[in-house]
């Protein structure tokens, strides 16, 4: 497993500033969080005077960020007019949630042939967090949900980090943002269901059940979809 990558990605909901961190690393995060959790809305108009007091950054370094969100698909470039947060729909939703599926169930073929012990601990860590965050959830406790974005990514994360394909582990992390916010956007979460589904993967990985463990995982996928659908449609 690549342990720096590893950490780096699971690193990419934190929005505090860390000691080395840059102030336009910090608001790169910042913005894309808010992008993912729904509070920078689809469509939304992103003016870099606003921008600017909030996030703390100049506007050369809020436009190199949102050039950059661009390339990942969660904004728009609208030549001279600007930049609006991406919009999204229920095609947009299917075909990220294909394209998840696809690389998520190769990497984790890939992690469960590869991985380690130390890959193994980090995947019952993650869940352990994530099955915190899903019973606080169950209890309707607020504030709960943008940390189950985290601690959610934290877990698929980690079934899949010992893969060892760099490119592929971005690939999916970006797809898996984009993924994301449209749970975020539907705010619901599924229950008891979706807690039962995390379990049960995290048994069959570490047990190295493959066939199981990525058919349990596509199932996951699908039934996602299915229920952010039926909870909001997105024409």
């Amino acid at each position: 497993m690549d342990i720096t990558l590893y950490q780096a990605e699971n690193q990419r909901f934190k929005t505090a500033q860390g000691e080395d961190d840059t102030v336009g690393e910090v608001a790169y995060r910042r913005i894309r969080s808010h992008i993912v959790n729904g509070h920078l809305k689809p469509d939304e108009k992103l003016k870099l005077d606003r921008m600017r007091e909030i996030y703390g950054a100049s506007v050369t370094t809020l436009r190199e960020i949102l050039n950059r969100l661009a390339v990942e698909e969660l904004v728009t470039a609208e030549g001279q007019r600007g930049f609006r947060v991406a919009g999204v729909s229920n095609d947009d939703l299917r075909d990220l949630a294909d394209l998840r599926s696809l690389l998520e169930t190769h990497a984790l073929r890939q992690s469960i042939a590869l991985g380690d012990l130390d890959w193994a601990a980090g995947i019952v860590a993650a869940h352990y967090k994530l099955s915190v965050l899903e019973g606080e959830l169950m209890e309707k406790k607020a504030g709960a949900v943008e940390q189950w974005v985290a601690c959610d990514w934290g877990f698929h994360h980690a079934t899949i980090s010992a893969c060892s394909q760099p490119v592929l582990m971005r690939t999916h992390a970006s797809v898996f943002d984009r993924f994301s916010r449209y749970h975020m956007l539907a705010l619901d979460f599924r229950g008891k269901p979706v807690a039962d589904e995390h379990l049960r993967l995290r048994d069959l990985v570490i047990d190295r059940k493959t066939d199981a463990a990525v058919e349990l995982l596509s199932r996951h996928i699908r039934s996602g979809v299915e229920h952010v659908m039926a909870s909001c449609n997105f024409g």
